[in-house]
């Protein structure tokens, strides 16, 4: 189209309007996303493209005469390629690079108006999914990044060479405060790491967060004390305002707590600011992915959570939950794997067996602890291990406070099988295929590995689907 028709009054088709660019080269300082489209019928692929192109950044439904006043040519963004999904009749991925220039320095809540702010109710798409995003190094360099990472965690808890393990207080409400406070001390002082506080137990009338942060904080003093390791308590600080959060987070501090965790249903700008608030003040923190599942679990529609992974790297959290692949929560190994590897690694590359469509260069920014919870129990830490390696933390909830000897029998049951595994590992054996002897043996010498073995060893969550798998198109490195 000449540039005298695109200034003609009317509505012009996006891809006309300069959003469809098949021939773009995508510059290194560029944002990259990669949408699965779901076009309506009779709409064209590369125009579905260049709506989404155009409505994630400059352009409305008709031409308007203000584009002349801007260089509206730098600030396009540019669908540079249309995939059809393989498999998926009617889907397609589309390639679109956005300019540095138009993303507010450090800012989630700017980088996510944008690029999902309002393109998703478009009209002329039956279903759009944000499946993967590159971020510059230009870009990843205007954020804080984890407050701590992976490395100083483990030198604040002197802990290494092997998972850390937590469990999850359950039930999750009704407990009051002494007695929330007294299974955080078994499971504490019975071999765990950590334990915490779960995504909606916040103040509520039968236990206020005052009270419960002051018991749990005296039950990982005592479990310390009686076992000479570094403990922790996530003691969740999610609050209705950013000044209640501050408040709670500041006790925890007086307190002595190493770590404060905060719900994802905080929002972008608060968790950015809890974030800068725990390295002020050297505090690990600790994200619960609450709600991530009500737009990352669909596969045609919403948003993968290796993008919410990508977002909170940036955001500056220390651990997100990011899945079990063996647990009752969905996952499969390929895409869960995926996550751990955008949450862990300095430089990933493109991938399209673990769905990564791009490869990403973090420029030196730390690592985030993921984090295994939802379902898992001292049977399965073989497949644990092997699929999640060994920087994550390994949360047992029910595994842990369900055993049929106790909390702390259950606590010792998972510490026991998480280091016959890490030993026969370092004696260079087979601990997948070998991964049920090991334990069997391990129990010959533990009671409450045997207790625990007896009653979860062939529990599993293995359920037949009928849904897409979440990895079907053939990403590339571009």
């Amino acid at each position: 189209m000449s540039d005298s028709g695109r200034w003609g009054a009317g509505v012009i088709p996006y891809a006309e309007m300069g959003y469809w660019q098949p021939d773009y080269e995508p510059k290194d300082s560029d944002v990259l996303a990669a949408f699965r489209v779901t076009p309506q019928p009779g709409v064209p692929p590369e125009e579905a493209g260049a709506a989404v192109a155009g409505e994630s950044s400059t352009a409305t439904w008709t031409v308007v005469w203000t584009d002349r006043l801007t260089s509206y040519e730098q600030y396009q963004a540019k669908c540079y390629r249309v995939e059809a999904v393989p498999g998926q009749e009617g889907q397609y991925i589309v390639y679109i690079a956005y300019s540095l220039d138009l993303f507010e320095e450090g800012s989630i809540a700017n980088l996510t108006s944008s690029i999902i702010g309002n393109v998703f109710g478009f009209k002329a798409l039956r279903a759009l999914r944000l499946e993967d995003m590159r971020i510059p190094s230009h870009y990843v360099k205007t954020f804080q990044g984890p407050a701590h990472g992976i490395v100083m965690e483990r030198e604040y808890l002197n802990k290494y060479g092997r998972p850390l393990l937590g469990a999850t207080v359950k039930p999750k409400l009704g407990l009051s405060a002494r007695n929330y406070g007294r299974v955080v001390y078994e499971a504490l002082r019975g071999g765990l790491d950590f334990t915490k506080d779960d995504e909606n137990i916040n103040s509520q009338p039968f236990m206020r967060w005052r009270d419960r942060f002051l018991y749990c904080m005296e039950a990982v003093n005592l479990a310390q004390a009686e076992t000479g390791e570094i403990k922790g308590h996530y003691l969740n600080v999610t609050a209705a305002t950013m000044e209640e959060m501050y408040e709670r987070a500041e006790f925890a501090r007086e307190l002595g707590s190493v770590i404060v965790m905060i719900d994802l249903t905080v929002g972008y700008t608060a968790i950015q600011s809890m974030a800068k608030w725990s390295r002020r003040n050297g505090m690990l923190l600790h994200l619960h992915r609450a709600g991530h599942s009500t737009y990352t679990r669909q596969k045609a529609h919403g948003v993968s959570f290796r993008v919410i992974a990508k977002w909170m790297r940036l955001a500056g959290v220390d651990h997100i939950h990011a899945g079990t692949v063996v647990g009752k929560l969905e996952g499969d190994p390929n895409s869960v794997r995926g996550f751990y590897d955008v949450l862990r690694l300095g430089r990933v590359p493109a991938d399209p067996v673990r769905g990564l469509y791009f490869e990403q260069d973090w420029a030196s920014m730390p690592g985030v602890m993921p984090v295994a919870s939802g379902g898992i129990h001292a049977g399965q830490m073989h497949e644990l291990l092997h699929y999640l390696g060994e920087d994550v933390v390994l949360q047992f909830g029910g595994g842990t406070i369900g055993h049929p000897m106790g909390i702390a029998a259950g606590a010792a049951a998972n510490r026991v099988a998480l280091e016959a595994m890490i030993k026969a590992r370092n004696e260079g054996r087979d601990f997948l295929a070998e991964g049920r002897d090991i334990l069997r043996s391990a129990a010959r010498h533990s009671n409450e590995l045997d207790m625990a073995l007896g009653t979860w060893g062939d529990i599993t969550f293995t359920y037949e689907s009928t849904d897409t798998p979440d990895v079907v198109a053939t990403p590339t490195t571009n």
